[in-house]
């Protein structure tokens, strides 16, 4: 058979060090296959953003999606991610019970691709997927709202969030926190860990803070 010449050219090259010349060819592999994932699968989602408001795709862990569930656990309503990247977070809020559970997410590979997960879990007609700029999405009538996202977006998604979620809404947010906001509870650690914010205490907070300074 053809495939036996595999494994025997492997076998031959066990044990013989790597030159130059085949470390360079690795590389090279490697770089086009970095691009060719990036020209062709990430970037589309990058052309309609400001630079400083991009955000690599990064797939959330199944630590960092349990923590997500645990944070929103005896909650119910609507749910949202913003950014929802590959779709796994809302796959899971769905499968919590969470109706309706919307992803935001610009890339339409990704898109694509939360779409499958969510058919490969039967799973299909009870989420949505959405390919929509997350600050033109209104969140009035959210109760539920995750994030997964850079500091510089975060620092200017606090004043959405405030202006536009109810008092009983909770917004979760992974790998980092919410710049000028106090988390009502904070679970996990390093890179899986996760905080979780209730508006109303926030607003509390703020409005706290804003008498505070403004003095007798």
């Amino acid at each position: 058979m053809e495939d036996d010449g595999v494994p025997e050219g492997v076998s031959r090259l066990e044990g013989r060090p790597v030159g130059g010349w085949g470390l360079l060819q690795i590389a090279g592999c490697t770089g086009l296959t970095a691009y060719s994932v990036w020209a062709f699968i990430l970037m589309p989602g990058f052309r309609r953003v400001p630079l400083k408001l991009q955000v690599p795709y990064m797939p959330a862990s199944a630590k960092q999606v349990a923590n997500v569930m645990t944070l929103l656990g005896g909650r119910s309503g609507k749910m949202v991610d913003l950014g929802s990247g590959d779709g796994r977070i809302v796959l899971a809020a769905a499968q919590c019970g969470f109706n309706p559970a919307i992803g935001y997410e610009l890339n339409p590979w990704l898109v694509r691709l939360s779409y499958f997960h969510a058919w490969r879990a039967r799973y299909l007609a009870k989420v949505s997927y959405r390919r929509e700029d997350l600050w033109k999405v209104k969140l009035n009538d959210c109760q539920n709202v995750a994030l997964f996202l850079a500091p510089s977006v975060l620092s200017l998604l606090e004043s959405k969030l405030l202006s536009e979620l109810s008092d009983d809404a909770r917004v979760v947010s992974g790998r980092f926190p919410l710049p000028t906001w106090t988390p009502s509870t904070v679970l996990g650690d390093g890179t899986d860990r996760t905080w979780a914010y209730d508006v109303k205490t926030v607003r509390q907070a703020l409005e706290s803070e804003q008498q505070s300074s403004a003095g007798p």
